[in-house]
């Protein structure tokens, strides 16, 4: 994990009723044991039950003239001061004092109509986007801490 920080900070915590939309910032959720954020559409029983975003992407973009931030890219937490991106999978996060959330895939390709790709002509989200399971839930909200967690420690 070289160059890739061990903590990084929630900035935002993002929902969507629906797939195939950005999400908006709720500030607070809860993550579900083997589902994923409360109350979001892509919660359920599969691989990418939470989506994270470092802040440093959402930057990236708008360097780019692109007016974007939280949520835009449909990710569930935007997190600062953590390069999500250089994650590997399998890597475990403490987000939180309770939840366990572990990295299942790195990247996706974008839908077909991705809101953010017609109205960029771009997306990070097939690089730079994580996706985890919740193997422990509990409560999540701006300024908790996320941290890269060692098994033999957890």
């Amino acid at each position: 994990m070289s160059g890739v920080g061990r903590i990084g900070t929630i900035v935002a915590v993002c929902v969507s009723e629906r797939k195939g939309e950005g999400k908006r910032d709720v500030g607070e959720g809860m993550l579900l044991e083997g589902f994923g954020l409360e109350g979001d559409a892509h919660g359920g029983d599969w691989h990418r039950q939470v989506s994270l975003l470092s802040k440093a992407s959402i930057e990236e973009m708008r360097r780019k003239g692109f007016d974007v931030g939280p949520g835009d890219f449909a990710e569930n937490l935007t997190v600062e001061g953590l390069d999500v991106w250089g994650l590997p999978v399998g890597t475990r996060l403490r987000v939180g004092l309770n939840a366990l959330l572990e990295v299942t895939q790195i990247g996706k390709e974008c839908h077909t109509g991705c809101a953010v790709f017609k109205a960029t002509g771009s997306c990070i989200m097939p690089k730079q986007g994580v996706f985890a399971r919740v193997i422990k839930g509990g409560p999540v909200r701006k300024g908790d801490i996320v941290r890269v967690v060692d098994d033999d420690k957890e």
